[in-house]
């Protein structure tokens, strides 16, 4: 007879996934760590590998996975535009093909399961803020697809086996999250802006720096999806997860150069194809049904990521640091 709840979270070695790991074990729980180790690393959750109750598996979700456990917190998928259109196919079976494999592991095993959705499947809105009921406005062919459609697609087969199969779904559509362990080189804008002020290079604004977008620090948003896991079963989303607070992006460019205190200079350049102008989430459902809403401010979220950069850029954060030899270090 098992007494602590067992927990899968696939994607488990990333960004998001190491913090809801820790997250979990805090609370008692006995996790299962799944990642194919593609954007995640093992440096993310190395300081859980000596927790008895924690255990990491290198497993691809495109490929079935079996398991005895009670809940899973379906978190695997290649999250930013440099990581997700590197192989814009195997982005979409990840969403798609991982999502069919995961809810029937749920099926067979009575699993409740949590999907990591995105503010993405909104496109480019013409509503502001974004409401859950908004249908959105997105490209099925552009560049972005692969990552929009899919996870869109995969909320279909979320329903459809809620619907069907009676499965206990949740689906929450994160917003624009930034905190430690984001990937120096994943292109994102958090993570673009504190790296190249530590280093004193050029900080690069897209477009004029007047689009818009909301972030939240990484622990509000591992507390929202902990509690949305945990509110009843008739109650499944989809969820609107992350931080009303609207900045331009040429606001947090000022905030990060003040912050590190760097000499770096901000310059412009052309904005990327599909690229949203504004992105704040409407998050009245969290706020009436969790009682969540965010707590940390930008300005102590930033200073707390900008110290894991600071370390990271130092090496002193494990072989991350040598992420810095590759991929795009703008």
């Amino acid at each position: 007879m098992h007494l602590r709840k067992r927990v899968l979270v696939t994607g488990g070695a990333g960004f998001l996934g190491s913090h809801l790991c820790e997250r979990l074990l805090a609370d008692g729980c006995d996790v299962l760590c799944v990642d194919n180790l593609f954007t995640g690393t093992k440096d993310n959750v190395a300081h859980l590998l000596a927790n008895p109750y924690f255990e990491l598996l290198r497993h691809d979700i495109t490929f079935p996975l079996y398991v005895e456990v009670d809940e899973i917190y379906n978190l695997a998928c290649p999250a930013s535009p440099i990581h997700y259109q590197h192989d814009p196919v195997q982005t979409t079976k990840t969403s798609v093909h991982g999502a069919i494999n995961m809810l029937g592991l749920a099926k067979r095993v009575k699993a409740k399961i949590y999907q990591a959705s995105t503010s993405e499947v909104y496109g480019d809105p013409s509503i502001h803020p974004q409401p859950e009921s908004y249908w959105g406005n997105v490209n099925p062919i552009g560049t972005r697809s692969c990552y929009d459609e899919g996870k869109r697609c995969a909320e279909t087969l979320f329903f459809d086996y809620h619907r069907q199969h009676k499965l206990r779904i949740k689906v929450g559509r994160i917003f624009n999250t930034y905190g430690p362990r984001m990937h120096p080189n994943d292109g994102r804008v958090v993570s673009n802006f504190i790296v190249q002020a530590l280093k004193g290079k050029p900080i690069t604004v897209f477009g004029d720096g007047q689009q818009t977008r909301s972030f939240c620090y990484v622990d509000d948003l591992i507390e929202c999806m902990l509690r949305f896991m945990a509110s009843p079963d008739g109650f499944t989303g989809p969820m609107n997860m992350g931080n009303p607070v609207e900045f331009t992006i040429l606001e947090l460019a000022q905030s990060v150069v003040e912050l590190t205190g760097s000499m770096s200079k901000i310059v412009f350049k052309p904005l990327p194809g599909d690229d949203p102008r504004q992105r704040k989430p409407d998050i009245a459902l969290a706020r009436e049904t969790l009682g969540w809403e965010p707590r940390v401010t930008l300005q102590d979220g930033l200073e707390k990521t900008i110290a894991y950069f600071r370390d990271l850029i130092a090496g002193k954060v494990g072989d991350r640091a040598n992420g810095f030899q590759y991929g795009q270090d703008t």
